[in-house]
């Protein structure tokens, strides 16, 4: 097993791989060196046939609060993508439809906060168990910008798509559940137990049959509208870097990302700031 210093991976049982976000720290913030190391465990994965499923979780409280905002921006990208208007969310989507695209079922295990780029990475697994009290949203779009990956109506439908961009607040796991985010939701102590079960039984499916059934639903979305939709949502996204109320946003987050995110989510009392008001 390679070794690697963002994410951490182990066969728990055989068949099944699993890899573990490994930045608890930093809430297991999607920097590009991390991104870099999950997508070649990944394509590891994929290229071993043995592996019948893939795991994907995160170390300590939580699964993934989102994109590494105070990373050096001279950190290259995980991967190659034509330079650009867009280049940040085009690579991001390329990303997520490489996961679509392989033949390894991706099974996402979700606690805590899963949050912005965190709850994209959840969506392009194949399977999501999320825990009954994790957090699922995307708090950017109060302040900078529409969703690098705009999932939300494929999944949840118009309405409650529409009042999570309007809102940016988060759901539950259980909501995420009933809402079409999550296949289902458990206890928190149950999460682990639960996924391995469901990973068990997508393991014993011959791995030729299994990139076919994958492809099968990925397909009927696909004829349905959903990877052009997504991919023409960068776009969008790409102008909104543009606004006023983002490129001060921008700003402050250059200043100081802790102090930027608090400003943001204060006034809505959620998030990190309903941490602070417990303790």
């Amino acid at each position: 097993m390679s070794e690697y210093k963002f994410i951490e991976v182990d066969d728990p049982e055989t068949g099944i791989r699993r890899i573990t976000l490994n930045r608890p720290e930093k809430r297991n913030a999607l920097s590009n060196a991390l991104r870099t190391e999950l997508f070649d465990a990944l394509r590891k994965a994929d290229l071993d046939p043995s592996i019948g499923a893939v795991i994907l979780r995160g170390k300590g409280k939580c699964f993934s609060a989102g994109y590494d905002l105070g990373q050096s921006p001279n950190e290259p990208l995980p991967r190659h993508i034509s330079p650009g208007e867009g280049t940040w969310p085009r690579h991001l989507v390329d990303g997520w439809f490489e996961m679509w695209d392989m033949a390894t079922p991706v099974i996402a295990q979700v606690h805590g906060y899963c949050l912005a780029g965190g709850s994209e990475l959840a969506t392009a697994c194949d399977l999501v168990y999320v825990a009954e009290d994790a957090q699922i949203g995307y708090p950017p779009v109060r302040a900078m910008s529409t969703p690098d990956c705009a999932y939300h109506p494929w999944l949840m439908g118009m309405r409650r798509a529409m009042e999570m961009m309007l809102t940016g607040d988060s759901i539950s796991g259980i909501e995420a559940a009933e809402f079409g985010f999550a296949n289902r939701a458990f206890p928190a102590e149950r999460l682990e137990e639960e996924v391995m079960k469901v990973a068990r039984r997508v393991a014993q499916i011959p791995h030729d049959l299994q990139a076919l059934n994958k492809r099968v639903v990925h397909r009927a979305m696909e004829i349905m509208g959903a990877r052009a939709a997504i991919r023409s949502a960068t776009e969008i996204q790409a102008l909104c870097f543009h606004q006023r109320s983002s490129r001060e946003y921008l700003g402050k987050l250059r200043e100081n990302v802790t102090k930027a995110l608090d400003e943001r989510d204060t006034k809505f009392g959620d998030y990190r700031t309903s941490e602070r008001k417990k303790k």
